[in-house]
């Protein structure tokens, strides 16, 4: 059986990109399904959603501390520890700052809606955040990214508790893949010409 990384290698950027946003797309509707049948209203869900000041501040901070811890521990610890089996790369280095900021805002929004909005709403902190780590199961082949996706999950959920304001993950879940994203598009591109200049 073949490994996502050597799957996703053998994937055209069009084939990729279908199947990113099919995915976001299948998690959205679960997550609709699931609403259907755990809220009683409407009201009661989009009561998650509030605009404030603070909104945008918490959620790009928060956003911020998690890219710069992980991109500090990326320059300090091996480069195994991060390894996703060229996973990131590929999703990455061919990709504008545009897509990965539309790749970035469909994932925020399906996977926050689903995990925080619907299952930690109704069933707490640690599934939502288990369900969230197992979903993510590209991070599954090292323990360094397991426990990685864990804290992180326990860490948005954390701010999910704080805030009661699903609005303040989206952005931080936002921030947190788009600044990773042009982060792993630079060292992608980096890598690519490293190669080229060693042929």
């Amino acid at each position: 059986m073949q490994k996502q990384g050597e799957i996703i290698q053998q994937l055209s950027k069009k084939q990729l990109t279908f199947h990113l946003y099919f995915t976001q797309f299948l998690l959205l509707t679960i997550a609709c399904g699931l609403g259907i049948f755990l809220f009683d209203t409407w009201s009661e869900f989009r009561q998650q959603f509030h605009l404030t000041p603070s909104t945008m501040t918490i959620g790009m901070m928060s956003g911020l501390l998690i890219v710069m811890v992980d991109i500090l521990l990326m320059r300090v610890l091996p480069a195994k520890f991060y390894d996703d089996g060229g996973v990131n790369a590929r999703i990455f280095t061919n990709r504008s700052m545009w897509e990965i900021a539309l790749l970035a805002f469909f994932i925020s929004v399906s996977e926050e809606i689903l995990f925080r909005g619907v299952i930690q709403f109704h069933f707490g902190l640690i599934i939502s955040s288990v369900i969230f780590a197992l979903v993510h199961f590209r991070y599954w082949a090292h323990w360094f990214l397991i426990i990685n996706i864990v804290l992180l999950s326990f860490w948005i959920g954390f701010i999910y508790e704080f805030t009661d304001n699903l609005l303040v993950t989206i952005i931080m879940h936002f921030v947190i893949d788009f600044l990773l994203g042009l982060h792993m598009r630079k060292m992608g591109r980096q890598s690519s010409k490293e190669g080229m200049s060693h042929e």
